[in-house]
């Protein structure tokens, strides 16, 4: 009985030690961010290139201080994100290269806005949130998250290029995971820099484009629609999508979008896109759908579970929008006149889905 009580009680220490080492590791989490801005903000892992280079050269480079820029080397290397093979020599990890600004699928401008403090600041007084249902941005700037952005254009340049980095990998799985053959004309509504429609007109050549969005949001795109070889093919129309969107599409692609909106302004949006759709045509939302029961994985921490509900809370401090479950989705589709027909999972663009709904 003793061995018994003894084994319980060595469980139960190992336990209740890896549940506090969970809290401990969240949360440093807005420290380990802060340590990804400071390298993208200093171009650390350019800095560093394809090969080795010395903290003391590296410094140098960065103009910084030899022994606090080693301090910061170690700190990416603890996180995965470089390597050091001999003291003070360090090189770039797999995972460190996403910190390239000069490479393709790099994640320089995500990191940069979302470790932002305009977008911070606000997660700051997320219990008041909670408790109330406001939206903190608004309370702590006075103005919504989106009129502050028109109001500073540089600021709005890193959101659209971080919106932009953020849809590299649905521009590549939405081609393959849906047949967009069936459609002439594909209306990208809210389509910012116009990346997530390039990909689906590059896998489609027959289909022509619309990339609508307000004109801030539109800034970078005829950047983007030249690169891809689609000035042609793609026309780019500036409005409001709470007042129109254009007529002539037969699918309507609404990409993160809702969840930056309450359910009315979810339903308003819909309704547009359903007063202008023609018989056979098809709305396309991609936004994560969150389970009706939450999954966290098998493994505790900043799962990709975790993730997605933190950008729902993200929604609430910032926007006032929401992430949404299948029954919600539904929900605001029929209020719109619309209904869901089918409910896709992008396993190449985790977490988002396709949920498509017709007339």
């Amino acid at each position: 009985m003793n061995e018994n009580a003894n084994l319980n009680a060595n469980l139960n220490t190992e336990a209740e030690a890896a549940d506090r080492d969970l809290i401990v590791r969240i949360a440093f989490g807005s420290m380990a961010a802060q340590t990804l801005r400071a390298a993208v903000r200093m171009r650390i892992v350019e800095l560093i290139g394809d090969g080795r280079r010395t903290a003391d050269d590296i410094a140098a480079d960065a103009g910084a201080e030899p022994q606090p820029m080693t301090r910061l080397l170690r700190a990416l290397t603890g996180l995965g994100l470089l390597r050091e093979h001999t003291p003070g020599t360090f090189s770039v990890t797999r995972a460190g290269a996403c910190l390239d600004s000069t490479r393709p699928g790099s994640l320089t401008s995500f990191v940069r806005m979302f470790t932002e403090p305009v977008l911070t600041r606000a997660w700051e007084h997320l219990d008041g949130s909670v408790r109330t249902g406001d939206i903190a941005f608004d309370t702590v700037f006075g103005t919504d998250f989106f009129s502050h952005l028109a109001q500073h254009p540089e600021l709005s340049v890193a959101f659209n290029a971080a919106m932009s980095q953020a849809a590299g990998e649905a521009a590549a799985a939405l081609p393959r995971a849906y047949d967009f053959g069936r459609f002439s004309t594909v209306a990208d509504v809210g389509g910012g820099d116009g990346t997530l429609l390039a990909g689906v007109l590059t896998a489609y050549p027959a289909l022509s484009g619309v990339l609508y969005d307000t004109a801030e949001g539109l800034a970078q795109a005829p950047r983007t629609l030249s690169g891809h070889g689609l000035t042609d093919r793609c026309s780019v129309v500036a409005g409001d999508f709470f007042r129109s969107v254009p007529k002539g599409a037969d699918a309507y692609l609404v990409k993160s979008i809702l969840h930056d909106w309450t359910d009315e302004q979810a339903v308003t949006i819909l309704g547009h896109c359903r007063e202008v759709l023609p018989p056979g045509g098809r709305v396309l939302i991609v936004e994560p759908v969150l389970p009706e029961v939450v999954d966290p994985g098998p493994e505790p921490g900043l799962t990709d579970s975790a993730l997605t509900y933190l950008s729902d809370l993200n929604m609430l401090v910032n926007v006032g929008g929401r992430e949404r479950t299948r029954p919600d989705f539904e929900d605001v589709c029929r209020r719109a006149g619309l209904r869901v027909t089918s409910v896709t999972p992008l396993p190449d663009a985790e977490p988002f889905s396709l949920i498509e709904a017709v007339a």
